[in-house]
């Protein structure tokens, strides 16, 4: 439905921010005044507890060939504790890349194939029946690991993708009359088929909302299908990643990552992106009519926790605008729903998205 009127009074002085402008793109960083001890410990901790990154980078291209946005992405939600969606075509190492970063890190594993058949319970697990004293025992399912990888989860059915909302939102499985907490950390990596509809039940908006990210994976380059050609052409067996991060690590290094330094005019940018995503204020950047659903708060903080991992992949202990604009359309891009006036001008939320991150004045 087109949302063709105009902003309430409330917002009319936020919507004014909204307009074309040109802009150059600076970091904001603190200040030399406020660079105090603080300041220093804070470099000093990212120095130290990024120092497992470049080992776990290196690992991981031994078995992966180029795919950086995709590892990349994986380590962003391995800092943040969020949830990985990907989507792409088959043979594009979805599954081989969430299999090498489980193997990377010294962590439970478990990889569930996802098919129409399938159950709840072949998940979460189920009460059994004990005929020794006559008493009900609970099984755990797989769910109980910490790196989960839900292959092809748009397979399953909807009681089934509903089993795995409470485990990626709460972090824990009620199984009968018990509730029991997942073992930390936890992420489900799931991947997706775009190609097939037959067999395949799309994602409800509730369930999609959970994933931190959306990643689309692209076909490699010229110069990385040549190199996959001279590396897996092979009747061998394939080479097996050697564990170089532990979890007191990764804990360690999300710590850290909570206490980046994220400047107030970054903030408010990270909120002016999403409140741009909605229908009153999208109406000023030329968007009326192109978007149904904008993102949620949850988008908001994903987006800043997102942002802070970047700076922490980069190196650095303060956040940058351009740490935003990286990771902005894997946050945002299945979080906004288009109308069918956009679809039916072939405009994707992905090109909605790359309006506002062009159109925002940056601070």
């Amino acid at each position: 439905m087109n949302q063709k009127a105009a902003p309430p009074a409330g917002e009319q002085n936020l919507a004014s921010r909204y307009q074309p402008t040109s802009s150059i793109v600076q970091e904001a960083r603190p200040s030399r005044a406020s660079a105090g001890p603080e300041m220093r410990t804070s470099r000093e901790a990212v120095a130290v507890n990024s120092a497992w990154i470049r080992p776990l980078q290196d690992e991981m291209a031994r078995v992966i060939v180029g795919q950086k946005h995709l590892l990349d992405r994986l380590l962003v939600a391995l800092l943040t504790n969020g949830h990985v969606l990907l989507e792409g075509v088959p043979g594009l190492a979805k599954t081989l890349a969430l299999k090498t970063l489980a193997n990377c890190v010294a962590l439970r594993f478990k990889r569930l194939q996802f098919t129409p058949d399938m159950l709840p319970a072949d998940i979460v697990g189920t009460m059994i029946y004990s005929p020794q004293d006559g008493a009900f025992r609970t099984k755990q399912g797989p769910i109980f690991s910490n790196l989960i990888l839900a292959d092809e989860i748009n397979r399953a059915p909807a009681k089934v993708q509903s089993a795995l909302l409470e485990a990626m939102q709460e972090r824990q499985v009620t199984i009968g009359d018990e509730t029991y907490p997942l073992p930390s950390p936890f992420l489900v990596l799931a991947t997706q088929n775009p190609l097939e509809q037959e067999g395949t039940y799309p994602l409800p908006e509730a369930q999609i909302d959970r994933f931190m990210m959306k990643v689309i994976v692209d076909y490699p380059s010229r110069s990385e299908e040549r190199a996959i050609l001279d590396a897996m052409a092979t009747t061998e067996a394939m080479v097996t990643p050697r564990a170089v991060v532990s979890a007191a690590q990764i804990v360690e290094a999300r710590h850290v990552v909570n206490f980046l330094y994220v400047d107030d005019k970054v903030r408010d940018y990270i909120v002016d992106l999403v409140l741009a995503t909605r229908p009153p204020i999208a109406a000023n950047l030329n968007l009326n009519g192109y978007i149904q659903n904008g993102a949620s708060p949850r988008a908001t903080i994903a987006l800043t926790l997102a942002a802070r991992a970047t700076a922490f992949l980069n190196g650095r202990h303060f956040v940058t605008p351009q740490d935003v604009k990286t990771v902005a359309l894997d946050v945002l891009r299945h979080r906004v729903s288009v109308t069918y006036e956009a679809e039916a001008e072939n405009v994707s939320s992905e090109n909605v998205i790359e309006k506002i991150l062009n159109t925002l004045p940056v601070p």
